[in-house]
């Protein structure tokens, strides 16, 4: 069994079983090279975030019981798209994140130290 790394180097932990987020819905914010979106940062969100991510074409706030997802609320942690949520830190919008949850794939996209800026003090 490969074990994944978030990015602090260690094994990745979940970032949230309810609901269930990751690209597989595993409660892992892990990917694949199918998932186009890279669902790597496990996320915080804020409701500031929310409505910023809605501007932009996706409402994860509004529930769809038809892809049994119950739309997301401020303070429920989520993976997010990487680029989605740098899009959001160049704005001054982006959510704290779980480091520990984080996969290591960000470091593709992102410096750890930037990341360790949004660093969430209760995960």
């Amino acid at each position: 069994m490969n074990i994944e790394l978030n990015v602090l180097g260690t094994p990745l932990q979940p970032c949230c079983y309810e609901p269930a987020t990751g690209y597989f819905r595993d409660g892992y914010c892990r990917t694949i090279q199918e998932d186009r979106g890279t669902h790597v940062v496990c996320a915080i969100v804020t409701e500031e975030f929310l409505e910023y991510t809605k501007t932009k074409g996706n409402d994860l706030s509004t529930p769809l019981p038809y892809l049994n997802f119950p739309g997301l609320s401020s303070g429920d942690k989520w993976c997010l798209c990487i680029s989605r949520w740098l899009e959001a830190e160049k704005a001054g919008k982006a959510p704290p994140i779980v480091l520990e949850a984080t996969h290591q794939k960000a470091l593709q996209y992102v410096s750890l130290d930037v990341l360790i800026k949004y660093e969430s003090v209760n995960p």
